[in-house]
């Protein structure tokens, strides 16, 4: 089983709802074991900047099969909540990215592991520190990754995970 680490957003809606529904289909697929995840941030968007701020968080799982199949099962939960994509860097109900794995590296037309952006985006590494520790992503630490981003000040925790429940709660 390999260890991987999933990137959830949501920016319309009811995002908190869609994060917490994210995270439980992700417990919910066969084959995937949900072992831990982050608390939840506000972020302001990134790439396209004129939307509302979305929710992030970071899930790591172990997986019986390899990262293709597992972005394949983060696509159909997408879909399963509803996300329809309408233009890229977009406002999204709800959005699954898988963003790193710890004994695979993947470059095929669907799937890019580590995730082409993942070292440019606080949004993402700020969540993965909390469930990855400082782990070297391309030869370089989180933290080192963080301190070039200036954005990463602006990142707000909002809510912590409940262990053992698979939700959020206000600190």
């Amino acid at each position: 089983m390999s260890r991987l680490y999933i990137g959830l957003g949501s920016n319309s809606g009811d995002r908190e709802g869609m994060m917490t529904s994210a995270l439980h289909a992700l417990a919910a697929e066969p084959g995937i074991d949900v072992q831990d995840y982050s608390s939840l941030y506000e972020t302001p968007p990134w790439g396209k900047t004129n939307q509302p701020d979305f929710l992030n968080a970071v899930v790591a799982v172990r997986a019986a099969f390899p990262g293709e199949a597992v972005l394949q099962r983060c696509l159909a939960v997408e879909r399963e909540l509803g996300r329809v994509r309408r233009e890229k860097w977009g406002m999204r109900t709800i959005d699954l990215d898988l963003l790193y794995g710890e004994d695979e590296e993947c470059h095929t037309p669907f799937l890019e592991l580590p995730h082409p952006y993942l070292k440019e985006r606080a949004f993402v590494l700020v969540p993965l520190l909390q469930v990855a520790g400082d782990i070297r992503i391309d030869g370089e630490r989180i933290s080192s990754l963080l301190e070039n981003l200036p954005e990463r000040n602006v990142i707000k925790e909002i809510k912590k995970p409940v262990r053992g429940k698979l939700i959020w709660k206000r600190f």
